[in-house]
């Protein structure tokens, strides 16, 4: 365990999982950039379709105007979507498997997370077409993305009025990671560390029906959607490579919490475990069991709730909580919202604290 206070950590806010017109995206890197930027963004990450592209595009990746803009690939056609980070080339997953596609990105350098494993797809238009993830015995994967906001928005479009509703309401309607995703996440997690991420799945697609046009969910609005904020031992480097080094290393230890970021910001959350010999564990990190204080700690007043083994321990409302540990076992933590007239809305899910 580290000596230092969690709460001390450096954090930076990114979005991940966004289609640029390298596959079927609207936007280019730049015009994309442009809007992290104007929602306030450290960092993007760019997840374009292995089968609508022949390059990963390297050469876009840099500093544009203070956003660090990373080129991931989103690997996968019909079922087996896998989100690859940190690779040096591009990668075909063609005629692959999943664990074949699994063992060829990490062959490579690189890492990825399952994305939308148990989506649903939506109703309306799409005839609830889903890219899921059906071989669940993979192995060799740094992590899930447990909520993925488009995916979680689509699937409630029955019609033409459920569209409009949704789109009216879409961050007071949004709903949280489906309670399957959770349940194999935190299975998972009790055998060894598994980190989460999120993202928008973000395209700025032109949606048409009859004479209607209009582009449903803009950039400007996704990319500030489902966020991740990394917590860093040091401030994101100058230095762009030494940079992506940073938030590749976080992501790949699960350094960071999920955050719904159009329901309130949530930059200031913090969760962190302090021993009783004044040794301190934080989000993504593992260590032998020794007694504690697991604290908690909200930038606005929230529903908390602390989960152990994938069951609610404890709730509290305000913005502060702490809880003595007796016992080893996987902690994280869940933060909901009180809206008015929609009531408690998902707002932030943390990675783990592992005391084994």
């Amino acid at each position: 365990m580290k000596n230092i206070r969690s709460d001390g950590d450096f954090e930076y806010v990114g979005n991940l999982h966004i289609h640029s017109r390298y596959s079927d995206g609207a936007g280019s890197v730049p015009e994309i950039a442009r809007s992290a930027k104007k929602t306030g963004l450290d960092f993007i990450i760019l997840n374009d379709h292995d089968h609508m592209t022949d390059s990963l595009h390297l050469a876009d990746e840099g500093i544009y105007d203070g956003v660090y803009v990373l080129m991931g690939l989103e690997i996968g056609q019909r079922y087996h979507h896998y989100l690859a980070f940190d690779l040096p080339e591009m990668v075909q997953g063609n005629r692959l498997g999943p664990q074949e596609v699994i063992d060829l990105v990490k062959r490579k350098g690189g890492f990825g997370f399952l994305a939308h494993p148990f989506e649903k797809g939506m109703p309306f238009r799409e005839k609830s077409i889903a890219y899921t993830w059906n071989d669940l015995s993979v192995i060799g994967y740094a992590g899930i993305c447990i909520w993925n906001f488009s995916s979680r928005w689509k699937e409630r479009v029955r019609s033409p009025v459920h569209g409009l509703f949704f789109l009216l309401f879409k961050a007071r309607m949004l709903k949280g990671p489906s309670r399957k995703t959770l349940s194999f996440w935190d299975r998972l997690c009790q055998q060894k560390r598994v980190a989460a991420i999120g993202g928008s799945d973000a395209h700025g697609a032109l949606f048409k029906w009859g004479p209607f046009s209009l582009i449903p969910l803009p950039y400007d609005y996704t990319l500030n959607s489902i966020n991740v904020h990394l917590l860093l031992e040091r401030k994101l480097s100058p230095e762009f490579s030494e940079a992506k080094e940073q938030v590749y290393g976080a992501l790949r230890r699960g350094s960071l919490f999920i955050a719904h970021e159009r329901l309130t910001p949530a930059a200031g959350f913090r969760f962190f475990y302090s021993a009783v010999n004044g040794s301190c564990l934080t989000m993504g990190e593992e260590a032998t069991f020794e007694r504690g204080t697991l604290f908690m700690k909200t930038p606005h007043k929230g529903e908390i709730r602390l989960l152990k083994d994938g069951v609610i321990l404890n709730t509290w409302t305000g913005l502060r909580a702490s809880y003595e540990v007796e016992e080893g076992g996987v902690y994280r933590v869940e933060v909901y919202r009180r809206v008015p007239f929609f009531g408690l809305r998902p707002w932030i899910f943390s990675n783990p604290i592992y005391l084994r």
